[in-house]
């Protein structure tokens, strides 16, 4: 089914009601409903590494790795969204009935596109750093050899740090695990076309 939305606000619990019957997803923000744009062959190629490479070591270190099908969440902002991967350590905390919607991610990934870079790394990224159990951010960009990586410090503070050559190995900080730029883009074309479908180009990576 496709859901039409009209031009005004929503409520948490109709936002909700809307999503369990579409036929995409979408993003709630604060009485908004933004659908989600469709993914490329990358973003999905991106996705599907790192869950191969991160899943096996987390499984055994009691943590819990979700995809882009779960939902996050953020209570500060009234947002409801969907990170391409989520690390949770323990047992996720749910919010509402079921266990379609979490709240306690330790680390999130998003896979950015062109036209979805400045708002992971902007608004997005504001949302994410209300949480408290939040430590770590990783922002993947699927057209080129660029990782980001957003590290909570005491008092606050965020320390970035950039890589960019495809020999580079990340370190993820609140897991002690590291991650080959190699691994995180085996099998991804940067020559095809970021041919988006689907929605708003401000939802999805």
């Amino acid at each position: 089914m496709i859901v039409q939305l009209a031009n005004r606000n929503y409520s948490p619990e109709e936002y909700l009601e809307l999503e369990a019957q579409a036929e995409f997803r979408s993003e709630y923000r604060d009485g908004e409903i933004v659908p989600m744009a469709g993914g490329t062959t990358n973003h999905n190629e991106i996705v599907t590494n790192l869950c191969v490479v991160l899943k096996p070591p987390l499984r055994t270190q009691g943590y819990r790795l979700f995809t882009e099908n779960v939902r996050l969440w953020i209570e500060r902002y009234r947002i409801y969204t969907y990170p391409d991967v989520m690390v949770i350590s323990g047992e996720p905390l749910y919010h509402g009935t079921g266990t379609s919607t979490v709240t306690n991610p330790s680390l999130i990934v998003e896979v950015a596109s062109k036209s979805t870079k400045n708002y992971d790394q902007g608004d997005k990224f504001d949302y994410y750093r209300s949480l408290p159990s939040f430590q770590e951010y990783i922002l993947v960009e699927q057209y080129r050899w660029r990782v980001l990586q957003h590290l909570r410090q005491e008092g606050g503070q965020w320390l970035l740090s950039d890589y960019e050559g495809s020999g580079d190995v990340v370190t993820l900080a609140s897991l002690d695990l590291p991650l080959p730029l190699g691994d995180i883009y085996a099998g991804v074309d940067f020559d095809l076309p970021e041919d988006e479908v689907q929605g708003s180009t401000e939802g999805q990576s």
